[in-house]
């Protein structure tokens, strides 16, 4: 019998000063069973740090053909590919071909960096393409406050975030590790 996915229901509170972006995001988010709760949690950054009008969540982890998250044109282009974890090199590639802007974000302590310095040398040749890392203690210091509905407001100035919630507040950065001359 296959396990089903678990449903979060995230309140999400932006005011990002770079971008002068400021809103509320009444989110819904399924976890699948084989997802972790960091891997949950960077997702939800991650949406935070990119977030805008028309970005949405993809089905990401059971579905090899659509990004963890994905902002689309009016006509069905994808203008915005988000992937959260280690994507292979065909998967970038993948990815760069059909989107206008490609963005990753890493995580993993151990992973992370030892996936980029498979693929750093590959890179360049992605124009379109961005990658962000978290560190692990930041994002699990989140984690207490990680429930079925859950209530975060992000303040993001200089690639870092204030995110709060009633029984956390903590800065995670976002450190850039690759991003394209475009």
């Amino acid at each position: 019998m296959a396990l089903n996915a678990t449903i979060y229901k995230v309140s999400l509170n932006i005011a990002d000063l770079d971008r002068q972006y400021f809103a509320d995001h009444a989110l819904t988010l399924a976890q699948h069973p084989s997802e972790t709760d960091l891997r949950l949690m960077v997702r939800i950054l991650a949406y935070g740090f990119e977030a805008e009008e028309h970005l949405s969540f993809g089905r990401g982890i059971s579905t090899a053909d659509e990004p963890d998250m994905w902002q689309k044109s009016l006509t069905g282009d994808i203008e915005h590919w988000i992937d959260v974890g280690l994507p292979s090199l065909e998967r970038l590639k993948k990815a760069c071909g059909r989107s206008r802007r490609v963005t990753v974000y890493a995580y993993g302590d151990r992973q992370a960096p030892i996936w980029f310095e498979q693929i750093k040398n590959e890179l360049p040749r992605f124009d379109t393409l961005t990658v962000y890392s978290f560190s692990n203690q930041s994002v699990q210091s989140l984690l207490p406050s990680l429930s079925r509905v859950t209530q975060l407001q992000m303040t993001i100035q200089d690639q870092e975030a204030l995110v709060s919630s009633e029984k956390v507040s903590v800065t995670v950065t976002r450190d850039i590790l690759f991003a394209s001359d475009r």
